[in-house]
């Protein structure tokens, strides 16, 4: 191997049209948050299904933009394990995305056996939930968060009722106390935006701890407590890591899903009329944003043992291959124009990493969203200059806001039936 072969397996992909030392796309800045679906079209243009990119300054990995391609990745857990340990070593430890990606014991970090000893603990946590009780809880929260505003005529939705009903959803589940739910809030949201990623982790670490010792201690019926209890004996160690991945995706998956989605139903007259109507649900909505903005745009991220030759793209070993699921959802080679009842869309994730609580997602969306649009069917977006501003990120599709405006309404009932049902059942 010549020192020019060795450079371009340890610095960044190369093939037709791209090369190692040339610009990446930064997916950190406010340009790229502002129109990513021009920047993977420009790349697709330009460098194939696989583009060279630049997660965070001096960061490299290779964005997978091509479908196939994704699916031949997120399928060979043997060639693109999902462990990041020989990766980080070279990482600084101020690198804002490290906190993000770094290695941790849980499934989503690990592969072989110590993935499938996570694997089963969390999806047997999940599928305990009662979505019946979690029905009811929407309902409960929805309610007084729409009285807090319905008579004044505009809101924020993301401070006034997203938020704070994404929130007290996931404190429920997890049977997590309001200020501890609001440290692992805070520590996430500073983790996926790259700003003060490093005390936003210790800060996340802090918390999850204090929640597992306090459910070790006073255990109930929620997802905590079944991972204390599971038969794969998991540390409390083990316990809090995955506890702060029901946490993230709790909280900044669902409440980017459930903002996106108002979004569309607000600007774009295909859905508004239709969903408002009755002639498209909520969830039609939801499953165009999940191809269009899927909440989590970019990640999925796997590091290949060796160097390994990928559309004839040389990809570097230990670098990161992330996964654009928002990308891929669009690549035109699978794309279809008719999107309603379609979910072969890759925001879940797929393979053995596959999201395991999707109907629980759904439903918690579904219900935010039916209650709210019940509430003010005649809301409408209302953004300063008339144009939705985007939080950067490498990895989120996430509004900075949603504010609307909507023809003041009268306080909903109150509604509390079953309320304090169990999350899970043991």
């Amino acid at each position: 191997m010549t020192s020019s072969d060795y450079r371009t397996l340890t610095h960044g992909p190369v093939g037709p049209g791209s090369h190692d030392d040339g610009p990446r796309v930064a997916l950190h800045s406010p340009e790229f948050a502002a129109d990513p679906h021009r920047a993977y079209r420009e790349m697709r243009s330009r460098y194939g299904s696989l583009a060279p990119v630049e997660l965070a300054p001096g960061v490299p990995a290779t964005l997978v933009i091509g479908y196939s391609t994704a699916l031949r990745v997120l399928n060979d857990p043997e060639r693109f394990p999902a462990d990041p340990r020989v990766w980080q070593k070279d990482v600084p430890a101020g690198c804002p995305v490290l906190p993000m990606l770094e290695w941790r014991p849980m499934a989503s970090r690990c592969s072989g056996q110590e993935f499938l000893r996570y694997r089963q603990a969390i999806t047997a946590s999940i599928d305990q939930v009662d979505m019946y009780a979690i029905h009811t809880v929407v309902e409960n929260l929805a309610a007084p968060l729409i009285n807090s505003f319905c008579a004044d005529g505009r809101a924020e939705l993301i401070e006034q009722y997203v938020f704070p009903l994404s929130f007290q959803v996931i404190n429920y589940l997890l049977g997590s106390p309001p200020e501890i739910g609001g440290q692992v809030a805070a520590g996430i949201a500073a983790m996926l935006e790259g700003i003060d990623a490093e005390a936003g982790s210790r800060m996340l670490g802090e918390a999850l701890m204090n929640l597992v010792l306090l459910k070790r201690e006073n255990p109930a019926a929620d997802i905590t407590s079944v991972l204390l209890r599971h038969p794969a004996e998991l540390s409390d160690e083990e316990v809090s890591h995955h506890v702060s991945q029901v946490f993230g995706t709790g909280i900044e998956f669902e409440l980017n899903l459930i903002v996106n989605t108002l979004l569309l139903i607000l600007t774009d007259d295909r859905f508004g009329g239709s969903v408002l109507g009755g002639n498209l649900t909520s969830r039609d909505a939801l499953d165009e944003v999940l191809f269009n903005d899927p909440p989590l745009a970019n990640l999925l991220v796997t590091y290949p043992r060796m160097p390994i030759l990928l559309d004839d793209v040389w990809l570097p070993a230990h670098q990161p291959v992330v996964i654009s699921m928002a990308a891929c959802n669009n690549d035109p080679a699978i794309r279809s124009s008719e999107l309603t009842g379609n979910r072969a869309h890759l925001a879940w994730g797929l393979g053995p990493h596959a999201c395991p609580a999707q109907s629980l997602a759904y439903m918690i969306a579904e219900g935010a969203i039916d209650q709210l649009l019940d509430a003010l069917p005649e809301m409408r977006a209302d953004f300063p200059g008339g144009e939705p501003a985007w939080r950067p990120g490498p990895f989120h599709r996430s509004l900075a806001a949603l504010p609307v405006v909507f023809p003041p309404g009268a306080p909903l009932a109150a509604y509390d039936e079953s309320f304090g049902r169990p999350a899970v059942g043991f």
